[in-house]
């Protein structure tokens, strides 16, 4: 049904129903957006980043062979367009592996908040949370990062994802396992959330992030106004049971990071005023 419903929306675009465009836009956007925002951590990058997939998305639009569902085909020009590009200066500035990563957390001082200070920093102390496990995704390299990220944050299956990644779903399954592998050892020896003997604590590393720039309370980039978090949208229901019953707790704290929904709201107004779009949708 799903598939059936995007295939007339994919026809009515080709023949110019930019109602039907603006669906398919609004059906997918904020995966596309929360994906790349996982991928590459700065949100500007994100945003831009997005909607260069966007364009690729609709000038290939006439491609689309309704063979398979056009949800596979979009995440597919997603991943590729991602694997492809060159490094972002965020991601390039953030993305020195773990060990670098671990100096820097140890190089911020540990600082105490004080109980009136919990209230205040509440949202910046959630915060620096999401803004650090972001950073520790982006010690993996970018493919294991978008197979993590695909595979365990949104939950796409074994067979959705090879097909995805153009890769045999043993080779997928073994990736998947080796970025669960090198992300769960540093959080396993490095974070509070996932062991309470660990040295690395939010709270106090707020004050630190705060007073390093990673953080600005007045200005929140990660705990901004959300309705719901990530594991209220994965991709696709999990065909494998084990895997439901057995999802690790690190693996949940990131499910539970805001998933936002309202990222670029005149995307497509940007993209259809380009006049190889016109052409391809037959729009005057």
């Amino acid at each position: 049904m799903k598939n059936n419903i995007d295939f007339e929306l994919v026809k009515a675009s080709l023949s110019g129903d930019k109602d039907a465009l603006n669906t398919l836009v609004e059906k997918y956007n904020g995966y596309v957006f929360n994906i790349c925002l996982k991928t590459l951590y700065s949100h500007k990058d994100a945003q831009d980043v997005s909607q260069e997939i966007w364009i690729k998305i609709i000038t290939r639009l006439d491609t689309f062979q309704f063979k398979s569902a056009f949800s596979t085909w979009l995440y597919k020009i997603a991943v590729n367009h991602m694997l492809d590009m060159s490094k972002k200066s965020v991601e390039q500035a953030i993305s020195k592996g773990f060990a670098g990563y671990k100096d820097n957390l140890e190089g911020i001082a540990n600082e105490t908040l004080t109980v009136e200070e919990e209230a205040i920093l509440k949202e910046a102390l959630e915060e620096a949370k999401i803004s650090c496990m972001s950073g520790m995704l982006m010690c993996l390299d970018r493919e294991q990062r978008l197979i993590y990220v695909l595979g365990d944050i949104f939950k796409i299956d074994h067979k959705l994802g090879s097909e995805i990644f153009a890769m045999s779903p043993v080779n997928y399954r073994q990736k998947l396992s080796r970025a669960r592998k090198e992300l769960f050892n540093f959080m396993n020896n490095q974070c509070s959330l996932v062991n309470r003997e660990n040295p690395c604590t939010c709270s106090k590393k707020t004050k630190g992030f705060i007073k390093r720039g990673y953080v600005n309370p007045d200005k929140l980039i990660f705990n901004r106004s959300f309705k719901e978090k990530i594991y209220h949208h994965q991709l696709v229901h999990q065909s494998d049971e084990l895997d439901r019953i057995k999802e690790d707790y690190h693996t949940q704290l990131f499910r539970q990071h805001p998933f936002e929904e309202t990222a670029h709201k005149n995307l497509l107004e940007e993209i259809l005023i380009r006049p190889e779009i016109k052409n391809i949708l037959k729009l005057d």
